[in-house]
């Protein structure tokens, strides 16, 4: 065996940018207004104009990643969080492969050390703890943040174009939250199952979660076609946990009694309390470091109640001059953004009161949302390190012993580098 030789910091610079850097301004070739044409609109569920390497529904960027090594964990910016001012030369570095440029202008340091879950199971899985976020390594952690995004697709539900009627299942499949906005009360939302109009709770926790996943699967490919390039070794693996993750980083955490998270009547509640079962529930609901906030999820504690946190998400979107559909779209590929963003329609006052209502009923049901998990999720995590190309020429076939080639080795090699 040999000593471990942590990646240079040009070969992590490279692989923070095939994970998620900055690419220039999205398309946005969406429909926007419906106009004469009935369910045809609904392009304003774009959330923002500026794109990434990994993509993302609705450019939603739900993805932070962080980079963990020997010398600490740094937390890789995403596009929205950058001023929009900033975006164009940022873009012009990137087509210049000046990663090292980038990543220094990217990265926020949250920790000066190496930070890991323990080292047990169920927090590491037995067939990985040899190898997972060890030494010498870096680790590129994936990490969701979907509150926005929910209200969003929120929003899109509840519009006129789409007017779905949302059930709990794990409330005996009442509404959650919108009984007077449905057609049978003299609203608009399709409540008549035989319309297919009716969606679950559940079923919008498995589109979030699957939408990140998605996005996270990007991150995952494009670190490892970048790591074959480098001619580094990898390998994507499990590191889901509901908590242990946020514990270690040191998120903002929040514990709400289980009988709480799934929603548990008086009984059930009392039930679990004389059983000494109703466990505390760590959830994460925010980043923070030094007095700034670093991710800063659309619900409590960060908003008073789930209504101030629908209308902020709505401003985030539609504030005049500062909104990324009212900016005057002078950040965005458009020739005239300002006209195109002109014809962008808001959401009608219905949609953001059924949204509001919905959210509120999750969120005094479940003291969280999304119900499941919280606004945070992890799933996911890529190790890129060097290889021990001994071991492999000992224990594996010759023919199987073809290890990458440095396709851009020369390039990373030119590249001077401060730590």
């Amino acid at each position: 065996t040999h000593e471990p030789e942590p990646l240079r910091l040009a070969e992590e610079a490279a692989l923070a940018f095939a994970a998620c850097g900055l690419t220039g301004y999205t398309m946005a070739e969406l429909p926007y207004d419906t106009g004469n044409v009935a369910e045809a609109g609904g392009g304003n569920i774009i959330m923002n104009f500026v794109g990434r390497t990994a993509f993302s529904a609705d450019a939603a960027h739900v993805i932070t990643v962080f980079v963990i090594n020997d010398d600490g964990v740094w937390l890789l910016k995403r596009p929205q969080e950058y001023p929009r001012m900033e975006v164009p030369a940022l873009v012009e570095a990137a087509r210049e492969q000046r990663w090292l440029d980038l990543y220094e202008k990217s990265r926020v340091r949250i920790a000066d050390q190496r930070l890991d879950v323990p080292r047990k199971v169920p927090f590491v899985p037995p067939f990985n703890k040899w190898s997972a976020n060890v030494r010498g390594t870096t680790y590129f952690l994936p990490i969701a943040e979907l509150s926005g995004l929910f209200i969003n697709v929120l929003l899109a539900a509840f519009s006129e174009d789409a007017s779905y009627f949302i059930v709990d299942e794990r409330n005996n499949f009442r509404p959650a939250g919108v009984a007077k906005f449905a057609r049978s009360r003299g609203g608009y939302l399709y409540d008549n199952l035989l319309e297919d109009h009716t969606a679950t709770l559940s079923l919008l926790d498995t589109w979030m979660y699957e939408f990140a996943a998605v996005e996270q699967g990007s991150i995952l490919q494009n670190l490892a076609l970048m790591s074959t390039a480098l001619g580094l070794g990898g390998f994507p693996h499990l590191a889901s946990h509901p908590f242990a993750w946020f514990q270690a980083l040191d998120f903002r955490m929040t514990d709400l009694p289980f009988s709480r998270t799934i929603g548990a009547g008086p009984l059930m509640k009392s039930l679990l309390r004389a059983l000494k079962k109703d466990i505390p529930m760590p959830t994460a609901v925010g980043l923070e470091r030094d007095g700034q906030v670093l991710i800063k999820p659309f619900c409590p504690p960060y908003y008073s109640t789930m209504e101030e946190a629908v209308l902020a998400f709505v401003e985030y979107k539609y504030a005049e001059g500062q909104g990324t559909l009212r900016d005057g779209g002078a950040a965005s590929n458009w020739q005239d953004g300002a006209m195109v963003q002109a014809g962008i329609p808001r959401y009608s006052d219905q949609a953001i009161a059924a949204t509001i209502a919905c959210c509120e009923y999750i969120y005094s049901r479940y003291g969280r949302i999304p119900a499941t998990n919280g606004p945070f999720r992890t799933l996911m995590a890529y190790q890129a390190h060097h290889l021990d190309a001994d071991f492999y020429r000992k224990f594996y076939r010759p023919e199987a012993e073809r290890l990458p080639a440095p396709a851009l080795g020369n390039v990373i090699g030119a590249i001077p580098e401060t730590r």
